[in-house]
Protein backbone atom coordinates (compact mmCIF):
# COMPACT_ATOMS: atom_id res chain seq x y z
CA UNK A 1 0.00 0.00 0.00
CA UNK A 2 1.08 3.32 -0.83
CA UNK A 3 1.41 5.56 2.47
CA UNK A 4 2.49 8.79 3.74
CA UNK A 5 4.32 9.44 6.68
CA UNK A 6 4.59 13.12 7.69
CA UNK A 7 6.37 14.62 10.77
CA UNK A 8 9.97 14.52 11.62
CA UNK A 9 10.11 12.73 14.94
CA UNK A 10 10.55 9.49 16.66
CA UNK A 11 7.00 8.39 15.89
CA UNK A 12 7.30 9.69 12.09
CA UNK A 13 10.16 7.78 11.41
CA UNK A 14 9.30 4.61 13.33
CA UNK A 15 6.64 4.71 10.78
CA UNK A 16 8.44 5.39 8.09
CA UNK A 17 11.04 2.20 8.81
CA UNK A 18 8.64 -0.12 10.07
CA UNK A 19 6.17 0.15 7.40
CA UNK A 20 9.06 0.56 4.88
CA UNK A 21 10.08 -3.12 6.70
CA UNK A 22 6.86 -4.97 5.89
CA UNK A 23 6.58 -3.82 2.16
CA UNK A 24 4.67 -1.02 2.13
CA UNK A 25 5.38 2.24 -0.34
CA UNK A 26 6.40 5.09 1.98
CA UNK A 27 6.81 9.04 1.33
CA UNK A 28 8.52 9.99 4.32
CA UNK A 29 7.63 13.96 4.77
CA UNK A 30 8.82 16.72 7.00
CA UNK A 31 8.91 20.20 6.59
CA UNK A 32 12.87 21.03 6.75
CA UNK A 33 14.43 19.25 3.98
CA UNK A 34 17.97 19.87 5.43
CA UNK A 35 16.26 18.34 9.08
CA UNK A 36 16.67 15.10 7.27
CA UNK A 37 20.46 15.28 6.94
CA UNK A 38 21.54 12.19 5.35
CA UNK A 39 18.46 10.34 4.84
CA UNK A 40 17.09 12.42 2.49
CA UNK A 41 19.96 11.17 -0.06
CA UNK A 42 20.34 7.92 0.92
CA UNK A 43 17.21 6.86 1.50
CA UNK A 44 17.99 4.59 4.28
CA UNK A 45 16.75 4.33 7.60
CA UNK A 46 18.73 1.64 10.33
CA UNK A 47 15.56 -0.08 12.23
CA UNK A 48 16.40 -1.88 15.46
CA UNK A 49 13.74 -3.95 17.36
CA UNK A 50 14.00 -7.27 18.75
CA UNK A 51 14.26 -9.18 16.07
CA UNK A 52 18.10 -6.88 15.76
CA UNK A 53 19.40 -4.21 13.70
CA UNK A 54 18.54 -3.72 9.66
CA UNK A 55 19.05 -1.51 7.24
CA UNK A 56 15.35 -0.41 5.81
CA UNK A 57 15.03 1.48 2.76
CA UNK A 58 12.58 4.12 2.06
CA UNK A 59 11.08 4.60 -1.27
CA UNK A 60 10.69 8.59 -1.03
CA UNK A 61 12.20 11.08 1.20
CA UNK A 62 10.73 14.69 0.20
CA UNK A 63 9.93 18.32 2.29
CA UNK A 64 7.49 18.53 -1.18
CA UNK A 65 4.27 17.92 0.79
CA UNK A 66 2.07 17.27 -2.49
CA UNK A 67 4.24 14.36 -3.87
CA UNK A 68 4.22 13.01 -0.14
CA UNK A 69 0.22 12.58 -0.46
CA UNK A 70 -0.69 12.22 -4.12
CA UNK A 71 -1.95 8.92 -4.37
CA UNK A 72 -1.57 7.87 -0.75
CA UNK A 73 -4.20 5.45 0.24
CA UNK A 74 -3.65 6.33 4.41
CA UNK A 75 -1.81 8.99 5.23
CA UNK A 76 0.21 8.91 8.85
CA UNK A 77 0.51 11.57 10.90
CA UNK A 78 2.21 10.72 14.53
CA UNK A 79 2.98 14.75 15.20
CA UNK A 80 2.28 15.71 18.52
CA UNK A 81 -1.48 17.70 18.76
CA UNK A 82 0.00 21.17 18.46
CA UNK A 83 1.23 20.16 14.93
CA UNK A 84 -1.56 18.47 13.60
CA UNK A 85 -3.85 22.17 12.21
CA UNK A 86 -0.82 23.61 10.86
CA UNK A 87 -0.39 20.63 9.01
CA UNK A 88 -4.02 20.29 8.32
CA UNK A 89 -4.03 23.59 6.27
CA UNK A 90 -1.10 22.53 4.32
CA UNK A 91 -2.30 19.38 3.39
CA UNK A 92 -5.79 21.04 2.24
CA UNK A 93 -4.44 21.52 -1.48
CA UNK A 94 -3.60 18.53 -1.93
CA UNK A 95 -5.92 15.98 -0.40
CA UNK A 96 -8.60 13.29 -2.87
CA UNK A 97 -11.19 11.90 -1.95
CA UNK A 98 -11.07 8.83 -0.19
CA UNK A 99 -8.17 9.28 1.25
CA UNK A 100 -7.47 8.03 5.43
CA UNK A 101 -5.58 10.15 7.28
CA UNK A 102 -4.02 8.11 10.54
CA UNK A 103 -3.41 10.05 14.46
CA UNK A 104 -2.04 8.16 16.40
CA UNK A 105 -2.86 9.84 19.17
CA UNK A 106 -5.27 12.38 17.79
CA UNK A 107 -6.24 14.32 21.16
CA UNK A 108 -9.49 14.96 19.11
CA UNK A 109 -7.60 16.37 16.45
CA UNK A 110 -9.74 14.53 13.67
CA UNK A 111 -12.64 17.50 14.04
CA UNK A 112 -9.94 20.04 14.42
CA UNK A 113 -7.54 19.09 11.25
CA UNK A 114 -11.49 18.62 9.72
CA UNK A 115 -12.27 21.90 10.72
CA UNK A 116 -8.83 23.47 9.43
CA UNK A 117 -8.90 21.64 5.96
CA UNK A 118 -12.88 22.60 5.62
CA UNK A 119 -11.73 26.83 6.59
CA UNK A 120 -9.18 26.61 4.09
CA UNK A 121 -11.22 25.07 1.15
CA UNK A 122 -10.65 21.99 1.37
CA UNK A 123 -13.91 19.80 -0.46
CA UNK A 124 -12.44 16.33 0.20
CA UNK A 125 -13.90 13.87 1.04
CA UNK A 126 -11.58 12.00 3.65
CA UNK A 127 -11.71 10.00 7.17
CA UNK A 128 -9.82 10.66 9.94
CA UNK A 129 -8.82 7.92 12.38
CA UNK A 130 -7.58 8.17 15.77
CA UNK A 131 -6.49 6.03 18.28
CA UNK A 132 -4.88 6.04 22.24
CA UNK A 133 -1.67 5.56 21.55
CA UNK A 134 1.73 5.38 19.08
CA UNK A 135 1.51 2.28 17.85
CA UNK A 136 5.23 1.72 18.64
CA UNK A 137 7.08 2.20 21.86
CA UNK A 138 10.46 3.84 20.39
CA UNK A 139 12.76 6.68 20.65
CA UNK A 140 15.38 7.81 17.71
CA UNK A 141 18.75 6.47 18.41
CA UNK A 142 20.50 9.17 15.91
CA UNK A 143 19.47 10.81 13.07
CA UNK A 144 18.76 7.51 10.83
CA UNK A 145 18.25 5.15 13.55
CA UNK A 146 15.20 4.26 15.26
CA UNK A 147 14.81 1.87 18.00
CA UNK A 148 11.58 -0.09 18.55
CA UNK A 149 10.86 -0.93 21.85
CA UNK A 150 7.64 -2.84 21.16
CA UNK A 151 4.72 -2.34 19.04
CA UNK A 152 1.30 -2.10 20.10
CA UNK A 153 -1.17 -5.44 19.54
CA UNK A 154 -4.14 -3.27 20.37
CA UNK A 155 -5.25 -0.27 18.92
CA UNK A 156 -8.30 0.87 19.38
CA UNK A 157 -9.49 3.43 16.78
CA UNK A 158 -12.28 5.66 15.99
CA UNK A 159 -13.05 7.21 12.47
CA UNK A 160 -14.49 11.18 12.08
CA UNK A 161 -17.11 11.26 10.34
CA UNK A 162 -18.34 7.71 11.72
CA UNK A 163 -20.30 7.12 8.61
CA UNK A 164 -16.84 6.73 6.64
CA UNK A 165 -16.14 3.28 9.07
CA UNK A 166 -16.45 0.31 7.25
CA UNK A 167 -14.08 2.17 4.30
CA UNK A 168 -11.67 3.62 7.03
CA UNK A 169 -10.79 0.68 8.51
CA UNK A 170 -10.69 -1.74 5.34
CA UNK A 171 -7.31 0.64 4.95
CA UNK A 172 -6.21 1.21 8.31
CA UNK A 173 -5.92 -2.64 8.69
CA UNK A 174 -3.79 -2.90 5.75
CA UNK A 175 -1.25 -1.16 7.75
CA UNK A 176 -2.00 -1.94 10.94
CA UNK A 177 -3.97 -5.25 11.51
CA UNK A 178 -3.98 -4.39 15.83
CA UNK A 179 -6.53 -1.68 15.08
CA UNK A 180 -10.39 -2.19 16.85
CA UNK A 181 -12.92 -0.28 15.49
CA UNK A 182 -14.53 2.01 18.63
CA UNK A 183 -17.80 3.78 17.99
CA UNK A 184 -16.57 7.60 16.82
CA UNK A 185 -13.73 10.08 17.56
CA UNK A 186 -14.31 11.25 20.91
CA UNK A 187 -14.49 7.79 21.63
CA UNK A 188 -11.02 7.81 20.29
CA UNK A 189 -9.84 10.63 22.17
CA UNK A 190 -11.02 9.21 25.17
CA UNK A 191 -8.37 6.59 24.59
CA UNK A 192 -5.58 8.89 24.79
CA UNK A 193 -3.16 7.22 27.24
CA UNK A 194 -0.77 10.57 27.35
CA UNK A 195 -2.98 12.89 29.07
CA UNK A 196 -3.56 10.22 31.73
CA UNK A 197 0.51 8.85 32.25
CA UNK A 198 2.41 11.34 31.72
CA UNK A 199 0.52 14.53 33.86
CA UNK A 200 1.06 12.70 36.94
CA UNK A 201 4.97 11.47 36.30
CA UNK A 202 6.05 15.04 35.21
CA UNK A 203 4.28 17.08 38.09
CA UNK A 204 5.39 15.16 40.99
CA UNK A 205 8.39 14.07 39.67
CA UNK A 206 9.06 17.76 39.19
CA UNK A 207 12.44 18.07 41.43
CA UNK A 208 13.87 15.50 40.10
CA UNK A 209 13.17 16.90 36.82
CA UNK A 210 14.95 19.60 37.60
CA UNK A 211 17.33 18.64 39.87
CA UNK A 212 19.06 15.70 37.61
CA UNK A 213 20.07 16.34 34.25
CA UNK A 214 18.48 12.41 33.20
CA UNK A 215 15.87 11.06 35.14
CA UNK A 216 13.51 8.11 33.97
CA UNK A 217 9.70 8.87 34.87
CA UNK A 218 9.13 5.22 33.84
CA UNK A 219 11.63 3.35 36.28
CA UNK A 220 12.52 5.03 39.89
CA UNK A 221 9.93 7.92 38.69
CA UNK A 222 7.10 5.42 38.74
CA UNK A 223 6.11 4.91 42.70
CA UNK A 224 3.25 3.59 44.55
CA UNK A 225 1.95 7.25 45.51
CA UNK A 226 1.85 8.24 41.76
CA UNK A 227 0.19 4.86 40.37
CA UNK A 228 -2.40 5.66 42.83
CA UNK A 229 -2.64 9.15 40.97
CA UNK A 230 -2.78 7.90 37.95
CA UNK A 231 -5.12 5.60 38.44
CA UNK A 232 -7.57 8.14 40.30
CA UNK A 233 -6.76 10.23 37.35
CA UNK A 234 -7.42 7.00 34.50
CA UNK A 235 -11.27 6.27 36.84
CA UNK A 236 -12.04 9.99 35.96
CA UNK A 237 -11.33 9.25 32.19
CA UNK A 238 -13.39 6.20 32.24
CA UNK A 239 -16.17 8.02 34.03
CA UNK A 240 -16.49 10.38 31.52
CA UNK A 241 -16.33 7.17 28.39
CA UNK A 242 -19.68 5.86 31.12
CA UNK A 243 -21.59 9.16 30.97
CA UNK A 244 -21.32 9.43 27.28
CA UNK A 245 -22.35 5.83 26.84
CA UNK A 246 -19.70 4.22 25.43
CA UNK A 247 -19.67 0.58 25.94
CA UNK A 248 -17.03 -2.32 25.66
CA UNK A 249 -13.46 -2.21 27.03
CA UNK A 250 -12.10 0.92 27.99
CA UNK A 251 -8.43 0.17 28.42
CA UNK A 252 -8.17 1.01 31.74
CA UNK A 253 -4.28 2.36 32.00
CA UNK A 254 -3.53 -0.15 35.24
CA UNK A 255 -3.73 -2.97 32.50
CA UNK A 256 -0.12 -1.56 31.34
CA UNK A 257 1.58 -2.04 34.75
CA UNK A 258 -0.02 -5.14 35.90
CA UNK A 259 -0.95 -7.39 33.24
CA UNK A 260 -0.73 -7.41 29.36
CA UNK A 261 -4.57 -6.61 28.46
CA UNK A 262 -3.11 -3.29 27.48
CA UNK A 263 -2.41 -1.91 24.27
CA UNK A 264 1.12 -2.76 24.13
CA UNK A 265 0.79 -5.93 25.48
CA UNK A 266 3.10 -6.79 28.94
CA UNK A 267 5.18 -3.19 28.42
CA UNK A 268 6.24 -1.82 31.49
CA UNK A 269 9.31 -3.75 31.84
CA UNK A 270 10.77 -3.40 28.18
CA UNK A 271 10.27 0.10 28.34
CA UNK A 272 11.97 0.52 31.51
CA UNK A 273 15.10 -2.14 30.76
CA UNK A 274 15.63 0.05 27.09
CA UNK A 275 16.74 2.66 28.85
CA UNK A 276 15.54 5.24 26.33
CA UNK A 277 13.27 7.02 28.50
CA UNK A 278 16.39 8.10 31.34
CA UNK A 279 16.11 11.69 29.88
CA UNK A 280 16.83 14.98 29.74
CA UNK A 281 13.23 17.34 30.43
CA UNK A 282 12.91 20.69 30.75
CA UNK A 283 9.23 20.80 32.19
CA UNK A 284 7.79 23.74 31.01
CA UNK A 285 9.08 23.31 27.79
CA UNK A 286 8.58 19.08 27.28
CA UNK A 287 5.96 17.69 24.89
CA UNK A 288 4.72 15.83 28.42
CA UNK A 289 3.51 19.44 29.26
CA UNK A 290 2.89 21.38 26.01
CA UNK A 291 0.35 18.49 24.59
CA UNK A 292 -0.27 15.87 26.71
CA UNK A 293 -1.20 18.56 29.44
CA UNK A 294 -2.34 21.92 27.55
CA UNK A 295 -3.93 20.10 24.80
CA UNK A 296 -4.72 16.42 26.02
CA UNK A 297 -5.45 17.09 29.77
CA UNK A 298 -7.39 20.40 29.20
CA UNK A 299 -9.41 18.34 26.19
CA UNK A 300 -10.56 15.69 28.70
CA UNK A 301 -11.69 18.66 31.71
CA UNK A 302 -13.22 20.27 29.41
CA UNK A 303 -15.50 17.33 28.15
CA UNK A 304 -15.86 15.90 31.52
CA UNK A 305 -17.45 19.80 32.16
CA UNK A 306 -19.78 19.57 29.22
CA UNK A 307 -21.00 16.11 30.21
CA UNK A 308 -21.19 17.45 33.85
CA UNK A 309 -18.74 14.59 35.20
CA UNK A 310 -16.95 15.46 38.25
CA UNK A 311 -12.87 15.13 37.56
CA UNK A 312 -11.62 17.19 40.58
CA UNK A 313 -8.26 15.27 40.05
CA UNK A 314 -7.79 16.27 36.54
CA UNK A 315 -8.85 19.99 37.06
CA UNK A 316 -6.60 19.76 39.94
CA UNK A 317 -3.37 18.54 37.93
CA UNK A 318 -4.40 21.07 35.20
CA UNK A 319 -4.66 23.85 37.95
CA UNK A 320 -0.89 22.56 39.27
CA UNK A 321 0.71 22.73 35.50
CA UNK A 322 -0.65 25.93 34.77
CA UNK A 323 1.18 27.73 37.93
CA UNK A 324 4.18 25.88 37.06
CA UNK A 325 4.07 27.41 33.37
CA UNK A 326 2.82 30.76 34.71
CA UNK A 327 -0.05 30.64 32.60
CA UNK A 328 -3.81 29.52 32.35
CA UNK A 329 -3.60 26.35 30.48
CA UNK A 330 -7.26 24.98 31.30
CA UNK A 331 -7.96 27.65 28.40
CA UNK A 332 -5.87 25.04 25.58
CA UNK A 333 -6.49 25.69 21.94
CA UNK A 334 -8.26 21.37 22.05
CA UNK A 335 -10.85 21.85 24.33
CA UNK A 336 -14.64 21.94 23.49
CA UNK A 337 -14.80 25.66 23.51
CA UNK A 338 -12.02 26.42 21.45
CA UNK A 339 -13.37 24.22 19.18
CA UNK A 340 -16.88 26.15 19.10
CA UNK A 341 -18.57 22.64 20.39
CA UNK A 342 -19.24 23.42 23.54
CA UNK A 343 -23.06 24.33 23.25
CA UNK A 344 -24.10 21.18 21.45
CA UNK A 345 -26.18 19.16 23.33
CA UNK A 346 -25.14 15.35 23.34
CA UNK A 347 -27.46 14.73 20.02
CA UNK A 348 -26.14 17.78 18.41
CA UNK A 349 -22.25 16.08 19.44
CA UNK A 350 -23.61 12.81 17.65
CA UNK A 351 -24.49 14.32 14.72
CA UNK A 352 -21.75 15.73 14.52
CA UNK A 353 -19.72 12.55 15.02
CA UNK A 354 -21.63 10.23 13.13
CA UNK A 355 -21.66 13.09 10.05
CA UNK A 356 -19.06 15.82 10.16
CA UNK A 357 -21.78 18.34 10.51
CA UNK A 358 -23.30 19.04 13.70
Amino acid sequence: MRIAVLGGGNGSHAAAADLSDQGHEVRFWRRDAAAFGELATTRRLMLKDIAGRREVEIAVVTADLGAAVRGAELILIPTPAFAQEDIARALAPHLADGQVIFLPPGTFGSVAMMQALRHAGCAAEVAFAETGTLPWLTRLHGPAEVAITMRAVRLPTGVFPAEKSAAAFAVLRAAFPSVEPIEDALAGALMNAGPIIHPPLILMNAGPLEHFERWDIHNEGTQPAIRRVTNALDDERVAIRVALGYTGEHFPLRDHYENDRWMYGDAHKRLTDSGDWREHIVLTEHRYMTEDIHYGLAFLVSVADWAGVSAPLASGLLALASAICGRDLRAGPRTLEALGLAALDRAGMHRLLATGHA
